[in-house]
């Protein structure tokens, strides 16, 4: 998926520094935590590493993905037949189809009609599953791969804020669902997903390393990704205004007003033995408020990459091509 402040390109290096510091012996019977777990690239990447990863996303899109790719850790009976079923459902005019098309609604067009009917034909049907125990992991199984597949074919530049006039080729493309296929691991490693707020979940939890990918701008990802959420939780609401957002919780680290408030309350709750952040250089918050916060608590470090910068907005004029991704790193005195 395009999503932005995807670790996707960025995977390598925090994977490779968090073990370099924390000692690659000592991560067989640790318990992972990515906090803000967005498309999960960072948890998948621990999946076969550690004893425990435990991923969390306030954005229920990014859970679904996370159940699927985190939790989901052993092979799904008759999920072969399932997609082909899927895929040859005929389309009907459901909530996508009328609220998102312009053939239903008139003036969005963020999917083409035939799209939109197929995504509501597939997403109806995949919601039989949810309330069946021995179905619930196929159940977000296949509601992750329509998620990514959906996302594929959609009329918009990369985030759901707008989409464009006329239909691009990518969207012209027939929605063909594929699996979202994620790593078998040893049953004795226990992996979960959660989609609660990161600053009420770290009242709960206790592990070992505690990765942290906040939003770093004022960019909502409840506004951005509305879209991925409607059909992730398919319910019935009445779109507001041109992009038919959903209401949403706006985050606070995405807000000058409250970011560093947040972080720190975030830093001092946490019972983890290390904590790296991952923060743009670009954020809210500077470096140096981000030590300051991080020293009070223990040893501070910071490792820095250059990086090419995401580029959304294709018209939007960036001062530079390139970035830097600081992951800050803190070894915390646990009392």
């Amino acid at each position: 998926m395009n999503y932005i402040g995807s670790k996707h390109t960025l995977s390598d290096f925090i994977v490779d520094t968090i073990t370099d510091v924390i000692g690659i012996e000592n991560l067989k019977n640790i318990t992972f935590c990515d906090m803000f777990a967005g498309t999960g690239i960072i948890g998948r990447k621990f999946k076969n590493k550690v004893n425990m990863v435990i991923s969390n996303d306030i954005e229920y899109y990014s859970y679904v993905l996370n159940r699927n790719y985190i939790e989901n850790n052993s092979k799904i009976k008759d999920v072969d037949y399932y997609i082909n079923y899927l895929n040859n459902l005929p389309g009907v005019e459901g909530f996508i189809y009328k609220n998102y098309c312009l053939g239903g609604h008139g003036v969005r067009q963020y999917f083409s009609d035939e799209n939109g009917k197929k995504i509501d034909s597939i997403r109806q049907k995949i919601e039989k599953l949810k309330d069946v125990q021995k179905t619930r992991d196929l159940y977000y199984h296949l509601l992750a791969s329509l998620i990514e597949c959906s996302d594929k074919i959609a009329n918009t530049t990369s985030v759901y804020g707008a989409h464009l006039k006329y239909l691009k080729e990518s969207a012209k493309k027939t929605l063909i669902l594929k699996p979202a296929e994620f790593d078998i691991t040893p049953k004795s490693g226990k992996h979960v997903a959660k989609n609660i707020d990161s600053n009420e979940l770290v009242n709960t939890i206790k592990g070992h390393i505690l990765y942290l990918d906040p939003p770093y701008n004022e960019r909502q990802y409840g506004s951005n990704y509305h879209l991925l959420n409607t059909i992730a939780i398919y319910d019935e609401f009445i779109p507001k205004g041109k992009t038919g957002l959903r209401k949403y919780t706006p985050s606070k680290y995405s807000s000058k007003n409250t970011v560093k408030q947040e972080f720190e309350d975030l830093i001092n709750k946490a019972k983890f033995n290390y904590i790296f952040l991952s923060y743009n250089n670009e954020g809210l918050m500077t470096g140096d408020e981000i030590k300051e916060i991080m020293s009070k608590y223990g040893k501070y470090e910071l490792y820095e990459k250059e990086y090419r910068r995401f580029k959304a907005d294709t018209k939007r004029n960036y001062s530079a091509d390139k970035t830097i991704e600081c992951l800050h790193f803190l070894e915390k005195e646990l009392h």
